[in-house]
């Protein structure tokens, strides 16, 4: 199933794909109780698993997983660490089962490409990424959803601009289109915001040619670039993704105007689909049964942040350099089984 073509009709996508990360997630849990598939590790040899991750607070079940260490020996799966935020080690039931390695990506568009070239095994990325890598032939499978919300639509901090009805009011009193930024063609905040405007038929455009419509997006490039995009005045507002919404706050250079989980029709975006988790196709069916122990630990570290939000938020801001209070403020939610939503919010995308 993974190997079939997607087409498009009226410009929306007409795709198998949320099928295929259902079965996958089924697939995935049926491992986990059954303890069924091939491994490096029948073989007796420990497999070194690269796993790709960006600097955001939308991967800290990795972040936690690897701060957290031996003391998550309880849940049977834990990291034990070599090199801090690099090396670790996977035990299972106290046995070492295989080496980890972490890779810092900038993006998932990134983490896309390494999955080619085959210089990561695993990686934390952006769902859109992952499935416009599988559009492009990259052989990879998306095995589980890691988390959802913490996408936010963010102006300077002097502006009035607050909730849906009060940006459509801004961009009504403008008379050239106003210009959000957005920081990869492949991010979630852009695709639910992209799928918004449709939705609601607020005119838009990529062109700076194009006056008549009523917002410009513009390409800023990767993530470093938003809080600088702003004080510039290079665009007027941004979407982005945690925690740098909330840095922007916190630093006194933006303010979040709207929250994109609260984007009209009410409802539609909550759960919307941001990042997951994927695997090389060729790794994935030589270790099939030490992948399902490290999604195991992902979704015990998930389970835990969202249960420890401030713990997990200092884990968090040690780790990537934010103030304390920035993380403190996140709104994302950790998930590893697909929610009706998420699978609906797929064909969006």
């Amino acid at each position: 199933m993974m190997a079939e073509k997607y087409s498009r009709d009226g410009g929306r996508w007409i795709v198998r794909k949320a099928i295929i990360l259902y079965v996958t997630a089924v697939m995935v849990a049926c491992l986990i109780v059954a303890g069924c598939g091939q491994s490096a590790s029948t073989t007796g040899q420990v497999p070194t698993i690269k796993v790709g991750y960006t600097f955001v607070d939308h991967h800290a079940s990795l972040m936690v997983a690897a701060k957290k260490g031996e003391a998550f020996q309880s849940s049977g799966t834990y990291l034990k660490p070599v090199v801090d935020k690099e090396k670790y080690e996977l035990f299972d039931n106290g046995k070492k089962i295989a080496n980890i390695e972490l890779v810092v990506t900038k993006s998932g568009s990134e983490s896309a490409v390494l999955f080619a070239q085959k210089h990561i095994d695993l990686s934390l990325l952006s769902v859109t990424a992952g499935m416009a890598a599988i559009d492009g032939g990259t052989p990879i499978k998306i095995l589980s959803p890691l988390q959802t919300e913490g996408l936010a639509l963010v102006f300077p901090k002097d502006s009035a601009v607050s909730g849906w009805d009060g940006f459509i009011t801004y961009l009504n009193t403008k008379e050239e289109p106003v210009k959000i930024g957005y920081h990869s063609t492949t991010s979630a905040p852009l695709m639910v915001f992209e799928g918004a405007l449709k939705q609601n038929k607020v005119p838009y455009t990529r062109n700076p040619n194009e006056l008549n419509a009523k917002i410009l997006l513009v390409d800023l490039k990767d993530t470093p670039n938003l809080l600088p995009a702003l004080t510039s005045k290079q665009v007027d507002g941004w979407v982005g993704p945690s925690p740098h919404p909330q840095v922007a706050e916190k630093t006194g250079v933006g303010k979040i105007a709207l929250d994109l989980r609260d984007l009209p029709p009410q409802g539609a975006w909550h759960d919307a689909p941001c990042c997951a988790i994927a695997g090389r196709t060729e790794f994935l069916s030589q270790n099939q049964a030490v992948v399902v122990k490290f999604l195991k630990l992902m979704a015990y570290a998930g389970d835990y942040a969202n249960k420890n939000h401030d713990e997990y938020a200092e884990i968090v801001a040690q780790w990537i350099g934010i103030p304390a209070d920035a993380a403190k403020a996140s709104t994302i939610v950790f998930l590893t089984y697909p929610t009706d939503t998420w699978i609906k919010n797929l064909g969006v995308y």
